[in-house]
């Protein structure tokens, strides 16, 4: 579970749990960019994943949070989190600032593990490509 999956793997999960399709060249260019990452492997299959973006001490991001429909309701989404938040716990720098954006009702999951809402002081905003 302490590794993260490769482009192919990357690709099919994120388009299998709809979170959007990512070119081979975005892949390969984002996945050099991982700071920490987990992956969920039953068997030969990597069915979830998790992974932290970032500078290395001031900005973190926690992006790609995925498990397979068919392996939902497992607990795998809680278990890449706690992974993901243990080596937070040790690595992040005091002030580093980590941030996520949560989709749906997965804020849930994210507040047990010390994520808060950061409206109305402050809103998260994006722009795609």
């Amino acid at each position: 579970m302490l590794k993260f999956p490769g482009v192919e793997d990357y690709r099919r999960l994120r388009a299998a749990t709809g979170l959007g399709p990512k070119t081979v060249e975005a892949a390969e260019k984002g996945l050099a960019g991982t700071w920490f990452g987990v992956s969920v492997v039953d068997g030969d299959e990597t069915v979830g994943m998790g992974r932290i973006v970032g500078d290395g001490g001031c900005f973190f991001q926690v992006v790609d949070i995925a498990v397979l429909p068919e392996h939902q309701g497992r607990g795998l989404g809680k278990r890449i989190m706690a992974s993901l938040s243990e080596y937070m716990d040790t690595n992040v720098p005091e002030s580093g600032c980590v941030t996520l954006l949560a989709d749906g009702h997965a804020h849930r999951l994210y507040a047990q593990y010390g994520f808060r809402l950061s409206a109305p002081a402050s809103l998260g905003m994006m722009r795609r490509f």
